[in-house]
């Protein structure tokens, strides 16, 4: 009798269980973000933001965009749905230019972690290259003619594989020399004219250094500011993609 009570009571918990998981499920409210360690409450809100975004219904044959990045493109402490990469998607969507989207953003990559992984992600076989690194080559003080060489190399092996390459040009901060800062800036020009790649100037402009557009360790975007990160490229791939159409 003592057993069957117990399972009787084991069973009722299991149903009121299942019960409880169905409700959630059906629930249209996504579960609150809680704070990762180290997390503020302005990136709990920028998450919380982001699981109540509405996935866009990408048409069969659009053209494939990749972009190969660093933890801005990979979004770090937000969702990939907040990064620039989809921000821009969603903008082009929104202005008739619809392209399905590969994000290979790796947190503390280098240029040369992106050559390393170039094949890799080529794979994917996309139509178009975002190429947005080299600000942790900035970060560590590389040199700038092993980045310039990383740069060429991925350009390079893009465009022998027939995908069109869409270069970010980046600035840092003069703390480690106006002449080192002003040479870093210069090399994403030459590189994109020379190879001849689309070429983004000073993608970071109205972002980099505004406290209001960055997280609190006042170096990587929150959503508003991966917004306007959007903005700053979706000009430029708009063009690149409106030239595959034609």
């Amino acid at each position: 009798m003592i057993l069957g009570t117990r399972a009787s009571r084991l069973a009722a918990a299991f149903a009121c269980c299942a019960a409880l998981s169905a409700l959630a499920a059906c629930s249209d409210e996504p579960a609150p973000s809680r704070a990762l360690p180290g997390e503020g409450a302005s990136a709990v809100a920028e998450r919380s933001a982001a699981a109540r975004r509405t996935a866009l219904t990408i048409p069969a044959g659009s053209p494939k965009v990749l972009v190969l990045g660093d933890s801005i493109a990979a979004g770090l402490h937000l969702t990939p749905d907040d990064a620039f990469p989809a921000a821009a998607q969603r903008q082009l969507f929104e202005q008739g230019l619809p392209f399905e989207l590969v994000n290979a953003g790796v947190s503390g990559d280098t240029s040369a972690g992106g050559l390393r992984r170039l094949d890799w992600v080529l794979q994917s076989a996309p139509d178009v290259l975002v190429v947005e690194l080299g600000a942790n080559d900035g970060l560590r003080a590389g040199p700038l003619a092993e980045l310039e060489s990383n740069l060429r190399a991925i350009v390079r092996g893009a465009k022998a594989r027939g995908v069109q390459v869409v270069l970010l040009g980046m600035n840092i901060t003069p703390n480690l020399g106006v002449e080192y800062a002003r040479d870093f800036e210069q090399l994403y020009e030459r590189v994109a004219r020379e190879e001849g790649a689309t070429f983004v100037p000073r993608f970071l402009e109205g972002v980099g250094g505004d406290p209001r557009l960055n997280l609190e360790d006042g170096i990587h975007p929150t959503a508003q500011g991966h917004e306007r990160l959007g903005q700053n490229l979706a000009p430029h791939l708009a063009r690149v993609l409106e030239a595959l159409t034609q």
